[in-house]
């Protein structure tokens, strides 16, 4: 059994060496992971339109120019501004309105009217968070100095102004972005539909041999041959690639390879029970066609788990990319140990098996082995 068993795996290894088609799956993360290569959202224009022309509007530009996410564009007039918010030239407008120095001088209250492109919403919840931050701090320095002049005292300055000192301690992920969590993401959905791909292929190549239907430790030579393949895949994907695009690297190739074993496992076994119940490569490949997006999307990466509906988060957890989604970007890009994952690995053996058992069982079952092993089972006990 030993002999067939390797006979089938290296058969398999080498056909899969020989016609190396699964580095297309290399060739198509390296054309998806490009809009990841910066890292994080900088140097977004936004229209500035300064119809006052005065000491205080200028600095105000200034302050907002001291964003890293946002270029400054000057504008003479609204409707040019306008026009270009409309041509996706920029991603906001903001218009300092005439006699801005002197009601502020005055106290009087000033309306900044600004306008954001909300059609790409991370692009302009970014800009959001950051002009408002700096407004606020520019309103804090301008009644600092009117206080001043006043004859308040600096002490007294800071504490109307800033009664509550805020402080935010960057705990185990100093610096993450959101790139960085959505990228191992990607490479998750990838590694994950390629696998159902290749082991859903296999099953039905085995399945249709002329000369009938292999043994089960061919069977488990062939899936077995599957492995070395996507290791490597996985040793590229979680280890080498985000060290290119500049991520944080910190999990040490055997955790990628501790955090890949279960993951894999886990893939294999529901492409067993994907076969077992369309059992057509056509089903099969319009199926994940279908499904790919919608897990990416249940996976956790673009929507919080705890944000969606109960029974939309029972179904997301039977889905091996949301607890490999999880683990990964927790080891790799946040600095967790591979014991704080503990419960995701568990769950990604649990879900193997118990895909593997279904599908073992749904292919018994139409073969009338269960029902051959029911007919013996009464036989016995009468």
């Amino acid at each position: 059994m030993l002999k067939m068993y390797w006979g089938a795996l290296k058969r398999i290894l080498l056909r899969l060496l020989t016609q190396p088609k699964w580095l297309l799956l290399l060739v198509s993360i390296s054309l998806m992971s490009l809009v990841y290569s910066k890292g994080s959202i900088t140097d977004l224009p936004i229209a500035v339109v300064d119809l006052d022309h005065s000491a205080s509007s200028r600095d105000l530009t200034r302050a907002l120019a001291t964003s890293a996410k946002v270029t400054i564009v000057s504008y003479d007039n609204s409707s040019d501004a306008y026009r270009d918010i409309n041509a996706r030239k920029v991603f906001a407008v903001i218009t300092i309105p005439r006699d801005y120095e002197k009601r502020l001088i005055k106290g009087d209250s000033v309306t900044i009217a600004a306008y954001g492109d909300a059609s790409s919403r991370l692009a302009n919840g970014q800009i959001q968070q950051d002009l408002k931050a700096i407004y606020q701090q520019f309103l804090i320095d301008y009644n600092a100095v009117l206080m001043r002049n006043s004859g308040f005292t600096d002490a007294q300055i800071d504490i109307v102004l800033s009664p509550i000192k805020g402080q935010t301690d960057p705990l185990f992920n100093p610096g993450i972005s959101l790139a960085a969590i959505n990228f191992p993401g990607l490479l998750v959905m990838l590694l994950q539909h390629s696998l159902l791909l290749a082991s859903t292929r296999t099953h039905i190549a085995l399945n249709t041999l002329p000369q009938g239907k292999p043994s089960k430790i061919i069977f488990l030579g062939s899936f077995s041959a599957l492995f070395p393949i996507w290791l490597f895949l996985s040793i590229i994907l979680f280890g080498l690639w985000p060290w290119i695009l500049g991520y944080r690297q910190l999990a040490s190739l055997p955790v990628i390879l501790l955090m890949a074993l279960p993951f894999l496992f886990a893939v294999m076994g529901l492409a067993k029970l994907l076969t077992e119940c369309l059992r057509r490569v056509e089903m099969i490949y319009l199926t994940l066609s279908f499904i790919t997006t919608p897990v990416f999307y249940l996976s956790g990466t673009i929507w919080p788990l705890d944000a969606m509906p109960y029974w939309v988060q029972c179904v997301a957890k039977l889905l091996p990319s949301t607890w490999a989604v999880n683990m990964i970007a927790g080891v790799n890009q946040m600095g967790l140990h591979i014991s704080d994952n503990g419960f995701n690995l568990l769950m990604l053996i649990v879900l193997g098996i118990v895909y593997l058992s279904l599908g073992i069982f749904i292919s018994a079952l139409r073969e009338g082995r269960v029902r051959q092993f029911i007919h013996h089972w009464r036989i016995v006990n009468r």
